[in-house]
This record gives structure tokens, sequence and C-alpha cells, in this order.
């Protein structure tokens, strides 16, 4: 019955961190003055006004049935408009932080509750639950706040990078999806060591 009901569980874990983290981007634009995903009615919970075939279901199953070392995945992207925006030099920077930051706080959120919680429950399945959690939520952190299109980070590079750097830019968009492939399969694999340290940073306890 375990068996079957963690990689449920890791499932649902995976739905909602990549729904919150979303939901998180059309916040942040509607407090920004873009009510666009507001409008859409994508500034709910409900995974199903999310949900992403491939990225929310297909590939997170792919990835367990392989036995990946770490599972991955991703819900439609909320709609916003920039121009909408108040802010308009460092508004998307915000908007894109948003997401990041609130996988952050869910790893710290779970990640002190794990520090504080009772012996009384070291020995049941709640720690092993919670670390699923936090390890998720750090991945997925770190994970978009690289600078490559789409992911959440290259609007930090585009909001703060000099003018004179524009072919840097226009090289970044040009080639996104083989630098992306490139960043999954070489550089990705290398950001773990630093889920580990913060993990232990936020947790004290050691992978």
């Amino acid at each position: 019955m375990e068996t079957l009901l963690l990689p449920i569980f890791y499932i649902v874990v995976l739905l909602y961190s990549v729904v919150i983290h979303e939901v998180s981007h059309g916040l942040m634009a509607d407090s920004l003055g873009d009510p666009t995903a507001k409008n859409l009615g994508r500034l709910t919970l409900n995974p199903l006004k999310h949900l992403d075939m491939f990225g929310s279901v297909l590939l997170p199953l792919l990835l367990l049935m392989i036995r990946s070392p770490f599972i991955i995945g991703y819900a439609k992207p909320v709609p916003y408009n920039p121009h909408n925006l108040n802010d308009k030099k460092y508004g998307p920077a915000k908007v894109a932080l948003a997401g990041p930051a609130s996988n952050i706080i869910l790893a710290l959120i779970f990640g002190l509750s794990l520090r504080l919680m009772p012996d009384v429950f070291t020995s049941s399945l709640i720690p092993q639950l919670f670390s699923f959690i936090i390890l998720l939520n750090l991945v997925l952190a770190i994970f978009n706040l690289f600078p490559i299109p789409p992911l959440d980070g290259h609007w930090l590079l585009m909001t703060f990078l000099p003018a004179r750097f524009n072919a840097l830019k226009v090289f970044l968009y040009r080639y996104s999806l083989p630098l992306l492939f490139v960043f999954l399969i070489f550089i990705f694999p290398l950001i773990f060591p630093l889920v580990s340290i913060l993990y232990r940073l936020i947790t004290g306890i050691k992978l």
C-alpha cells in the first residue's frame, strides 16, 4: 500500500508546487497592475486550470518509472502582459522572481517544521514526506533561477544586463532551446550539492 501511495503523494506535491509557483507569478503581476491572469481565472490553486498533460503528468510519471534521481515538471505558464505593469523597468523581474520565491518559502515552512518536529513523529513517514517537499521546492527554485529562456532567471538577466550586451540577449533568445537542452543534460545535475547544502541549513539534517 505504501509503495502505491508514495508515488501518488510525490505527483500531488509536484503538481501543487508548480501550481503555487505559477499562481505566484500571476499574483505579483496583478499587484503591479496587470489583471490578465485574474481575468482568465488563473489565480486559483485548482490544478485543472494549470494542468499541462506532458509537463504536469507524463513527465513526472516517466521520471518515476525510470527511477530518476530527480523528479521535475511544469504547469502551463500563467499569462501576463508586461505593458500593463506599473513598474515597466523592474516589473518583469519582480513577476519572474515571485515563482522561485514561492518555492523557497514552501521549502522554509516545511524545513523549519521538520527541524522543530517532536520526536514522536520521527519514526513515522512524516519526515520522509516533508523531506521530499523541501527537496523538490529547492530544486524548482534553483532550476527556475537559471538565466536561460524560458526559465524565470532570464528575466533577471534581461532586466539588469546593460544595453551593450544586447547581442547576448539576442543570442539567448535565438538559441534558447539548444541551450536549455545543454543545461538540462550537463549543468542541472550539478545543482544537487547546492540543494544538499541548503537542505542542511534549513533542516539541520544532513542528506
